[in-house]
């Protein structure tokens, strides 16, 4: 079951999405194959902090974030990648490394790489290393507001 503050939200919502169960996983390259989904629907979330603010960026599981580009086109001043330290409090019903792409719940903005938005349907984690929420993009996008930039290279 997805963490229980994004399913009640999820559900207050009327959203439809669907849980996809898979094998223990900590990369999204190999949450993707085994939940048998697209390597460009599969979501990840990436903690950045900008101008020493957290903020989430999400892109499919295949890209790298470029910070040079982050920095660019968000008009931040500073870009770094946040330890694992610093957001693991932020997300007290997730598991670390599983934390869903919705930071509008945890009080941060959220940075999207257009690739994604260019889909019909996201995977993410949904709070554990075991199971992924999908949903159409435009719920996401309607429910998150996210900013979406070009921040994310192909690996």
């Amino acid at each position: 079951m997805p963490v229980k503050r994004l399913k009640d939200y999820l559900d207050s919502k009327a959203v439809k999405y669907q849980v996809i169960p898979h094998e223990c996983t900590y990369t999204a390259h190999e949450t993707a194959e085994s939940a048998k989904v697209p390597g460009d629907e599969m979501a990840k979330t990436v903690m950045v902090k900008l101008d020493g603010k957290m903020a989430v960026s999400v892109l499919p599981a295949s890209y790298k974030v470029d910070f040079n580009l982050l920095k660019l086109n968000t008009g931040a001043k500073s870009v770094e990648l946040a330890s694992e330290e610093e957001f693991e409090m932020m997300f007290p019903q997730c598991e670390v490394g599983a934390m869903p792409p919705f930071g509008n719940l945890y009080g941060m903005d959220v940075y999207v790489a257009k690739k994604l938005a260019e889909d019909e349907e996201i995977a993410f984690n949904a709070g554990s290393h075991t199971e992924l929420v999908k949903l159409s993009y435009k719920d996401f996008e309607r429910l998150v507001s996210p900013k979406v930039v070009r921040f994310s290279l192909t690996e």
